[in-house]
């Protein structure tokens, strides 16, 4: 069973870079690497755009966390990666036997970040398939697993 994953890190700022050049930078928000296994279908990107937007990973004036990207008025930079994939149950270099293939996986990973935007949150990204350079300032640090088919 594959499904969508992200991993999801709270950041005061974050930015990527692909050829030195910055193709998106947020302030406090969120940063989510995405990976789209093979057998991912839209319903599983909506499932796990809806998380991700509703995460109630930002604190309230009594220090709960209580608030979601959106409600403290925060940014998303989401990045595209197959190494979420990433398979080293047999040997140390990691099989990517259960990540979509490219084609199929951009188009799931732009209906991923259209979703986000429809939720009017400020969503930045990467470049799909590119070497980045990822800087992430982490706040907390809080980092949650979020996936399509396990519920977390």
């Amino acid at each position: 069973m594959f499904y969508v994953r992200a991993v999801v890190q709270r950041v005061t700022s974050a930015r990527v870079e692909v050829g030195g050049v910055t193709v998106g930078a947020i302030g406090c928000g969120l940063v989510a690497f995405v990976g789209v296994g093979r057998d991912d279908t839209d319903a599983d990107v909506v499932y796990t755009a809806g998380k991700l937007a509703g995460l109630r990973v930002f604190t309230d004036a009594t220090g709960k966390l209580s608030k979601n990207v959106a409600d403290v008025f925060g940014e998303l930079l989401v990045i595209s990666q197959f190494t979420l994939f990433g398979d080293v149950r047999r040997g140390l270099r990691p099989s990517f036997d259960a990540a979509m293939e490219p084609r199929e996986a951009e188009r799931l990973y732009e209906r991923f970040v259209s979703e986000l935007k429809s939720r009017k949150i400020h969503v930045e990204t990467g470049q799909f398939r590119a070497d980045m350079r990822v800087a992430v300032d982490n706040d907390g640090p809080i980092t949650i697993l979020v996936d399509s088919k396990r519920g977390f």
